[in-house]
């Protein structure tokens, strides 16, 4: 028998990356929050690598920040170790990573939530949903105690635990991540509300004990001297402050492939017991051997869980097989011989929606009120998580208010590109972000996500005034260096070509802006230092911005104006009546597509995969035939 406990503007379920952040973000914007757990322990839990960040995910993080998340805040407490990954690459594809200690990252989360006004947080199951009719509340969610709440708004933040089951060779039950239990019935409730789901598949490595490993024959990787923060309210001090733990390296050889390739058969991936689709970008160490034959060894890291835990993370090495292989396969592989598993590897199955239902706001379209984030969107990944709980927090929030939706474009953000591949194109693995899946790399970078997204944040009011006025501050820096740097005039007078003859660049015959000098390849900010008299002291994060923002001038104003046209299509919006199927000229596979997805645009439209340029060219000349059959009939009337 049900019986009904409270009401709640928006009803978060999963208390994982993305439910924090819904939850947070409807909670600070004023809203009745309530965030549902299968268990209150497993609230941000890191049931894969302990790290935040990556390529493309570290510009995930500061866009989080940026917008008043909380991840970017919480890594920065946690840091075990800092690295910035593709120095050796343009600024553009920088990408900042952090090892984490992940019981602390939990502990700092669960007091975050536990101590922000308007919000409750609740262990329970939520076993279905169900729409209200008439009223303010659209949802009644219950649980498995068949407690009863009413929302006005609900998002959907179910990670792996929807109807998940665990997989190690040839032993499979149901469970969620880390030995949680599973939300086994709420699908039956989704389905029955009209929504189509996909069925995919992700993967952990064994955890090893420390001190069973030889660590005499591993490489050692220590992370960098010098911090960057990924929040803008970190205090160095604090972040300088914190452990630092090395990781380090490993390779399997063609001893652990032997070992594979003969049990091959006993793999639930090649054995057929895995229906689920796993992601490509991070696949299981034997699907690695069997895709890349001619390959003699795979590079492991070895990774700290925390700093006051002997478990290790062994990245690269995840599996599916049974565990005595597993063992087998760990043994083989160099400073190994003797290590003890703490924690199998394991394969987990789990359910999640096909994203196209979705629209730009993350809210179903088809189902006013109900939001999805995370992992049941598709993705993989914390950080892919929890850019999809805030834009769908404040969202959920905006709509309870009244207030228009914010959405996020691919020009704006790396969290407008995942939105918009998820719901224009949609995903048939679990989708990773990456740097390559933005064509405007140069402008969203991770060191001006704050001049691109704060604003957004504080109008949300995310962000308070005390943020907002040390972010204008600093964009004024960053606009008067660039300006001086522009002024400055280097002369051969000066020493400059002894300077540019020490890092290999011609001299200069007149004199020549700094900003000038700046373009070329091997020229820094620093290493203009002596012959700069007029500079002044300013922090880290301002001359790198200046400094980049200068040297790719050229690049940044043709990607500008690639974006503004992207921007003119996105204006270019399409009537939601349309039927595609009677527009002249349109490809019987793009007006099938159009149908299908409804894209709110032109420039939307041109995503859609099967949609060509010459399809656009058809909607551009129908939407031109229609604005004048508008004109003409406007002017009759008059």
């Amino acid at each position: 028998m049900e019986y009904f406990v409270d009401s709640a503007d928006v009803a978060v379920v999963g208390a994982g990356h993305a439910g924090i952040e819904a939850a947070l973000a409807a909670a600070r914007m004023g809203c009745r929050t309530v965030l549902f757990t299968i268990s209150n322990d497993a609230v941000g839990n890191m049931p894969c690598n302990p790290s935040i960040g990556g390529t493309g995910k570290g510009q995930l993080v500061f866009e989080i920040d940026a917008l008043g998340g909380e991840m970017g805040r919480a890594a920065d407490k946690v840091m075990l170790q800092d690295r910035m990954l593709n120095l050796s690459k343009g600024p553009a594809v920088h990408s900042k990573r952090i090892q984490a200690d992940r019981r602390l990252y939990q502990d700092i989360m669960k007091k975050t939530l536990e101590h922000t006004e308007n919000l409750s947080l609740i262990q329970a199951e939520i076993c279905e949903i169900r729409k209200l009719e008439g009223g303010d509340y659209r949802f009644a969610v219950v649980d498995r105690l068949s407690s009863v709440w009413h929302a006005k708004t609900v998002i959907i933040c179910s990670g792996t635990y929807l109807d998940s089951r665990v997989i190690i060779g040839d032993v499979i039950y149901p469970s969620g991540p880390d030995g949680f239990h599973p939300a086994a019935f709420l699908t039956k409730s989704i389905i029955d509300l009209g929504v189509k789901m996909l069925r995919f598949k992700t993967g952990t490595p064994p955890r090893i004990d420390a001190r069973t490993v030889d660590y005499s024959v591993l490489e050692r990787q220590d992370g960098e001297e010098k911090l960057t923060p990924y929040s803008a309210d970190t205090n160095m001090a604090d972040l300088e402050a914190r452990p630092k733990l090395p990781c380090y390296i490993a390779y399997t050889n063609e001893e652990t492939h032997r070992i594979i390739r003969e049990h091959i058969s006993e793999s639930p991936l090649y054995s057929g017991q895995i229906k689920g689709v796993g992601p490509r970008y991070c696949p299981s160490i034997e699907d690695k051997v069997v895709r890349f034959p001619d390959k003699t060894r795979h590079q492991l890291f070895l990774e700290p869980m925390g700093d006051g835990t002997h478990e290790m993370y062994l990245q690269g090495f995840s599996s599916s097989m049974p565990s005595y292989i597993q063992a087998q396969m760990l043994h083989s592989i160099k400073g190994f011989e003797h290590a003890v598993v703490m924690r199998h590897a394991y394969a987990i199955e789990y359910d999640c929606i096909d994203s196209t239902q979705l629209s730009a706001a993350l809210m179903f379209k088809d189902i006013e009120g109900l939001f999805g984030a995370g992992q049941f969107n598709g993705t993989s990944g914390y950080e892919e998580a929890a850019a999809q709980g805030l834009i769908a927090g404040i969202n959920a929030a905006r709509l309870v208010k009244g207030e228009a939706p914010v959405t996020l474009t691919r020009n704006s953000s790396y969290i407008g590109t995942l939105i918009d591949d998820l719901v224009t194109k949609g995903t048939n693995e679990p989708y990773r972000m990456m740097t390559s899946r933005s064509e405007f790399r140069l402008i969203l970078r991770q060191d001006n996500a704050d001049d691109r997204l704060s604003e957004i944040g504080y109008a949300a009011g995310l962000l308070p005034e005390e943020r907002i006025l040390r972010f204008r501050e600093k964009k004024a820096q960053i606009e008067a260096e660039k300006a001086r740097l522009r002024a400055v005039v280097a002369s051969p007078k000066d020493g400059i070509n002894e300077i540019l003859a020490s890092v290999g660049e011609p001299p200069i015959k007149t004199g020549m802006r700094l900003s000038d000098l700046l373009k070329r390849p091997n020229v820094t900010y620093e290493l203009l230092a002596p012959i700069d008299k007029e500079r002044k002291p300013l922090p880290d994060a301002v001359i790198f911005t200046a400094q980049t923002d200068l040297k790719y001038e050229g690049y940044i104003k043709k990607e500008v104006a690639d974006a503004e046209r992207f921007t003119k299509l996105e204006k270019r919006l399409l009537p939601e009546d349309i039927c595609y199927k009677n527009v002249l000229g349109l490809s019987t596979e793009a007006a099938q597509k159009l149908e299908k997805f409804r894209p709110a645009s032109i420039g939307a439209a041109s995503r859609i995969s099967g949609v060509s340029p010459a399809d656009i060219s058809v909607l551009l000349i129908y939407l031109d035939i229609k604005r004048k059959e508008r004109e003409r009939a406007e002017n009759r009337d008059v």
